[in-house]
């Protein structure tokens, strides 16, 4: 399935809609998005927007071998790695969410983590984690606090509007979680 050539207001009609979580059993890591875009939504495929260096950087460090979203969500599910998100309601730009809603992710994903038991979780995005976890002083990496039974991290978003990020220092610090998982080796 390739990414569906769609209209802004195709697009906008999908504001508001969720997908469901990329959820393997068993669950070894899990990385939590934000929120899905509206290409996402439209797809039901997690960082499905063209340009989200999600999937690139994951075959960057080795843990897929396809950086299409459709496939590689199949490679994922096959190594134990699972995708949530924070808030589950589509939006144009995560910046249209309040710190509100991404409080209140918090608690989702603790019941998730609670009832899945994956080893580790990877937040992409440390202003993200920052307000859902109160955490203003947080840096990214692994977290003092672990989430439940889970080491918790912190691993840059992949949007391009991190635009510090590279594919290569994005696969660096997606690889440290997926180490820590067993997910990945060397």
């Amino acid at each position: 399935m390739s990414t569906p050539r769609l209209s802004r207001a195709e697009l906008e009609s999908y504001v508001g809609r969720t997908i469901p979580d990329l959820r393997p059993d068993p669950l070894r890591l899990l990385f939590v998005g934000i929120n899905p875009g509206l290409v996402s939504a439209a797809t039901g495929l997690h960082f499905a927007r063209p340009g989200n260096r999600f999937y690139p950087a994951l075959q960057a460090a080795g843990l897929i071998t396809s950086a299409t979203a459709q496939e590689a969500q199949r490679e994922l599910l096959s190594a134990g790695v699972g995708i949530t998100n924070l808030v589950a309601r589509a939006t144009a730009r995560a910046d249209e969410l309040d710190d509100d809603e991404v409080r209140a992710g918090r608690a989702r994903l603790e019941r998730l983590v609670a009832e899945a038991r994956p080893p580790v979780v990877a937040v992409a995005g440390i202003t993200s984690y920052r307000t859902a976890f109160g955490e203003r002083g947080a840096v990214p990496g692994r977290q003092p606090l672990d989430l439940g039974d889970a080491e918790l991290w912190v691993v840059p978003n992949p949007s391009g509007l991190n635009a510090h990020e590279t594919v290569a220092s994005l696969a660096e610090a997606y690889a440290e979680p997926a180490r820590a998982a067993g997910v990945l080796t060397g």
